[in-house]
């Protein structure tokens, strides 16, 4: 895919979901945040998007801020209109007193690091550096940061140390985001990092997945996980009537938000 192509996808994605997050097209298009920022900055210009921090929204929001304002969270969450809050809070709802849960990187885990600051007695793995930032403003969370080498794209820790310190973990639930999601495939992603989600879920009782309807009949080309290894999967009603009774029919617990 060249530049003109990229934006255009871009607009159409501004267009459809309301905003989009740096982060979010960053592993869409596997591509630097860099790189999707003077993207967006071209298409602020000619006047097909309005830039907040850290994403980009539709001409005209009356949420809007000038690029160097910092957006409050909750604006964040209205601006996206995006069910990633909605998916969050129905993930958080599931952790009860006492559990140990493991939270993969991504927008949507990041999310539900920020809902899960609620809750006390809960530890927490993860390998996202932004969730770990998140949850360490509460105490009584016990919080596990793996260790490893950082992926810049993502602000999160891969590779054999990272793995490594997950040996001998056995947590209750892990949720895990993905950039698309099939039958066949399961869940997919065009980043290089992913093989740790793997090690997360062989540690984990219940593999929640977390996927807005976005993200249904696309794929990525590498797999994070298999269907057979994902137990639930927590989406948006916006999912069409197709992909829902796919999804019964293979056993999945399938929670609408």
């Amino acid at each position: 895919m060249n530049s003109f192509e990229r934006r255009n996808k871009i607009v159409d994605m501004v267009n459809s979901q309301g905003s989009v997050l740096v982060l979010d097209l960053s592993n869409t298009f596997g591509i630097s945040e860099v790189t999707i920022r003077a993207d967006l900055r071209m298409l602020e210009e000619k006047g097909l998007v309005t830039r907040f921090h850290g994403g980009a929204a539709r001409p005209g929001s009356s949420l809007m801020e000038a690029e160097n304002v910092e957006v409050m969270l909750e604006d964040r969450y209205q601006l996206a209109k995006d069910p990633k809050k909605r998916i969050a809070d129905a993930a958080a709802s599931m952790i009860k007193d006492g559990m140990t849960v493991i939270l993969d990187s991504g927008s949507t885990t990041l999310l539900i690091a920020e809902a899960l600051l609620k809750k006390a007695n809960i530890t927490v793995i993860t390998n996202s550096l932004p969730a770990a930032f998140a949850l360490s403003d509460n105490k009584d969370i016990t919080l596990v940061v793996c260790g490893g080498t950082v992926r810049h794209k993502t602000h999160s820790m891969h590779g054999t140390l990272a793995e490594h310190s997950l040996q001998g973990i056995s947590a209750d639930i892990m949720f895990v985001g993905a950039d698309g999601m099939d039958m066949t495939n399961g869940i997919t992603t065009f980043n290089e990092g992913y093989s740790i989600s793997a090690v997360m879920a062989s540690a984990a009782h219940k593999v929640v997945a977390v996927l807005d309807a976005s993200k249904f009949n696309r794929r990525g080309f590498n797999q994070v996980l298999p269907i057979k290894q994902i137990n639930c999967i927590i989406t948006d009603d916006s999912i069409s009537r197709e992909d829902k009774i796919e999804l019964e029919k293979s056993g999945l617990e399938v929670v609408l938000v």
